[in-house]
């Protein structure tokens, strides 16, 4: 990712109102969080979930209730499946194992695939194919 990709990103969060933004390309990802200025300093180090995308808005913070979810990245239409007539990427009851891919959100005709972060059980699937899910919404939970 070369310093003028980064100065682009910094200047389109800079002149829009968006919070926090995460680019990855080629095993590289930039992930922009916009502060207050008397706001704590970041973490040196906080879990980005995995989303490969051309860009995403990062999930909400998941709270106690929701450690067992997976949560929307972001605002879009959810597909279960890779394509009309093909089997769902997971189902209620099966394992999945860490980077495999869980579902795609489409936003703004950018097909984001939301990938699991660790190895799990699938205990529910929450949203049907098609439906319009908002960021942070409850997509999977997990035994």
């Amino acid at each position: 990712m070369d310093p003028q990709h980064i100065k682009s990103f910094i200047d389109a969060m800079a002149s829009s109102d968006l919070a926090e933004m995460v680019f990855s390309q080629e095993g590289w990802t930039l992930r922009l969080v916009r502060r207050p200025a008397d706001a704590a300093p970041a973490p040196a180090a906080v879990p980005v979930r995995a989303v490969h995308a051309v860009h995403s808005v990062a999930p909400a913070v998941a709270t106690p209730a929701a450690a067992h979810e997976l949560q929307a990245p972001l605002y879009g239409v959810v597909h279960l499946q890779a394509g009309p007539g093909e089997a769902p990427f997971v189902a209620a009851g099966q394992a999945v194992r860490a980077g495999q891919t869980l579902c795609v959100i489409e936003a703004m005709k950018v097909f984001n695939e939301v990938r699991a972060e660790h190895d799990a059980v699938v205990d529910a699937v929450l949203v049907s194919s098609g439906e319009e899910v908002e960021a942070g919404q409850a997509l999977l939970r997990f035994r």
